[in-house]
C-alpha cells in the first residue's frame, strides 16, 4: 500500500493506543512516533450493553470494549479539530470492530485504510512492513 505523507497511524488493541505520523515520502514508510495519549475507560459506558455470558465471559472483556471506544472518541476529537487529515487504523479484529461502531463521520472521511491485526506490541519496523504489505 502506498500510504499518503502525514497519515497518522493509529495501533490499538483493548489496552493499549500507540499513534504515529508517516514521514515517508511516498511510496516509501516511515513512521515516527507521536506522543501517548491519555485514554481513560473507566467509565465510558460502552461495554456496558454486553452481559457476561458466554461471548463476553468477564470484566476484561468490558474492560477492553471501554477502551476501544474511548480510543475512538478520541480521535474523532483528533479529526474534528483538524489533527489528523488522514487516519490508518491499525487493531486486533475486535478492538477494530468495537472502534468502528464509535467512529465518527469526521474520522470516516479522512480513514484511508484499516488492518486487522494486532500489532501493539511490535517494532515500528514491523508496523511499517505490515502497512507496506497492506
Amino acid at each position: 500500500m502506498i500510504l499518503p505523507n502525514d497519515t497518522t497511524v493509529a495501533v490499538a488493541d483493548g489496552k493499549k493506543l500507540r499513534l504515529f505520523r508517516n514521514k515517508g515520502v511516498e511510496p516509501n514508510i516511515r513512521l515516527v512516533a507521536l506522543d501517548a495519549p491519555e485514554i481513560d475507560a473507566d467509565n465510558t459506558g460502552s461495554g456496558a450493553r454486553h452481559r457476561s455470558v458466554s461471548a463476553n465471559p468477564d470484566d476484561r472483556r468490558l474492560d477492553e470494549d471501554n477502551f476501544a471506544a474511548e480510543a475512538a472518541s478520541y480521535l474523532n476529537h483528533q479529526a474534528i479539530t483538524g489533527s489528523i487529515a488522514s487516519l490508518f487504523v491499525i487493531a486486533d479484529p475486535r478492538t477494530l470492530g468495537e472502534m468502528r461502531r464509535h467512529f465518527h463521520d469526521a474520522i470516516r472521511l479522512r480513514l484511508v485504510g484499516e488492518l486487522a491485526k494486532d500489532l501493539t506490541g511490535h517494532t515500528v519496523a514491523k508496523i511499517e512492513a505490515a502497512l507496506a504489505r497492506a
